[in-house]
């Protein structure tokens, strides 16, 4: 398995748009609001993908993990994490995060944050797993409740 950013010639966004979408499947009917990701084309994960840096796990030359790195002024954000069903159990997420620590250390930013919906119990604990922290909650425009929980981790030693 590798893992690291891509590369600015990365053309296979339909590829990942499709594991995107396979990834966040489950979540349809258990979140409220529906993920954006289906409003989401090929052409909106570039953008993303443009606003900070695309970190990729490959297992030969097929991506089964990915993860949107965003600068933010205190911490790396971290979006749209996503490892394909076969390959999960395999550590990709931690290594997705492991990576994410190096780009917010080159950024020179403190820590990495992510928000996981209210709905996913294990996913949160996926994270906690991992070292994250609530540190809040988030509501999605129009809602009068917490929609996410914020999560917040310090870099770890390098």
């Amino acid at each position: 398995m590798q893992v690291a950013p891509a590369r600015a010639d990365f053309a296979e966004w339909p590829a990942l748009l499709d594991l995107l979408r396979r990834s966040f499947a489950y979540m349809e009917g258990r979140v409220d609001p529906p993920s954006s990701l289906g409003r989401m084309d090929a052409e909106c994960l570039r953008g993303l993908a443009a606003a900070g840096d695309l970190v990729l796990s490959r297992d030969g030359s097929q991506v089964v993990g990915c993860a949107f790195c965003t600068p933010k002024p205190t911490a790396l954000y971290i979006g749209k994490v996503a490892t394909d069903a076969a390959h999960r159990r395999r550590g990709i997420a931690r290594a997705l995060m492991a990576a994410a620590d190096d780009i917010a250390r080159g950024r020179g930013l403190p820590a990495l944050e992510l928000q996981v919906r209210i709905e996913l119990h294990e996913v949160q604990a996926a994270y906690d797993a991992m070292g994250f922290m609530q540190v809040g909650t988030a509501s999605h425009p129009g809602y009068d409740r917490p929609t996410s929980l914020i999560l917040r981790r310090s870099l770890s030693t390098p």
